[in-house]
């Protein structure tokens, strides 16, 4: 049974470099995952053989974002990882820890953690929504998915719903601002405020630029 982290994440990589993805959710997004749950599992206490795996390939399976699948990717990701992970002699015991992990990480699958270790990925998945890069993230795929940056008569959704499909903006009023509320463990909540904190900073410099 292999049991070497350090050969585990050289498959990872490997298996990851010709996986198709997204320009929010590439090869860069993984590792900075990963960094973000290692610094995560050792202020938790988390157990590294079930947090890296999942955090290696928590996005395995590549499913757009506006697609009506987008909720079962991470169930889809839990399932292909799973079989990786048998091919390469992990431990059987680790396997249902590291899938609900990989399945829990998901915003859209509305999955609550229920072990250390998926409450660390989530919330490492999480920090790389928010801060300069969760902010370059959000532009990238909403001008991949030809989004404009904000809608003119209404730039901050003040005076209607916010609505993502709309405008790359919109993001932040349905999802991002209110990422810091959901981490799970107390160094990801101290890290998404200041990332929060960030994101406030361009919205307010944003409305003076734009005059609104």
């Amino acid at each position: 049974m292999a049991s070497d982290l350090d050969l585990l994440e050289q498959r990872c990589r490997e298996r990851l470099e010709a996986a198709a993805s997204d320009a929010a959710h590439d090869a860069e997004h993984v590792r900075r995952v990963v960094h973000n749950a290692r610094r995560l599992a050792a202020a938790e206490n988390a157990r590294m053989e079930i947090v890296l795996p999942a955090a290696w390939l928590h996005d395995c399976v590549s499913v757009a974002k506006d697609s009506p699948e987008r909720p079962r990717a991470s169930r889809l990701a839990a399932v292909q990882a799973n079989g990786w992970l048998r091919q390469w002699g992990w431990a059987e015991e680790w396997l249902a820890d590291i899938s609900h992990a990989i399945e829990a990480h998901s915003f859209s699958a509305g999955i609550a953690p229920r072990t250390v270790e998926a409450r660390v990925v989530q919330d490492a998945d999480r920090l790389d929504a928010l801060g300069a890069v969760g902010l370059a993230r959000c532009l990238m795929l909403g001008g991949e998915m030809g989004r404009p940056l904000y809608v003119p008569e209404d730039p901050f959704a003040e005076r209607r719903p916010p609505d993502d499909h709309r405008a790359c903006l919109d993001h932040f009023f349905t999802k991002l601002l209110g990422l810091s509320a959901t981490m799970q463990t107390d160094a990801g909540k101290i890290e998404a405020v200041r990332r929060t904190e960030f994101l406030h900073g361009y919205l307010r410099q944003l409305r003076r630029e734009i005059g609104n």
